[in-house]
């Protein structure tokens, strides 16, 4: 089975710059040792079970809760049997249809 998630956290009341709170969810994130990738928007996180992956967020929105008065968290899951390493698959599949001609 394979889990992903994608997050993100925001940190409201802490004036415009969020970057150093929004670093220590994503520190949570790497050093649970589940695969990941963060973009300008998101991070995605997968592994093997719904409890998995939502303790890893759960914990992340719990750093950045305990530097700000209010966290705003949009999450996205893609939860399905018989798939590893979605991660990465779903990009190649996108790639290799990419370089088909129309």
């Amino acid at each position: 089975m394979s889990v992903v998630v994608a997050f993100s956290v925001t940190p409201l009341g802490v004036g415009e710059s969020v970057g150093e709170l929004v670093a220590e969810a994503v520190r949570v994130v790497r050093e649970s040792g589940l695969p990941n990738r963060t973009d300008a928007m998101f991070t995605v996180l997968e592994g093997d079970s719904w409890d998995q992956v939502m303790a890893v967020v759960q914990r992340a929105v719990a750093a950045v809760a305990a530097h700000a008065p209010r966290v705003s968290t949009v999450i996205k899951v893609d939860w399905r049997d018989g798939s590893t390493d979605a991660l990465t698959h779903k990009v190649e599949s996108i790639e290799a249809h990419l370089k088909r001609p129309r």
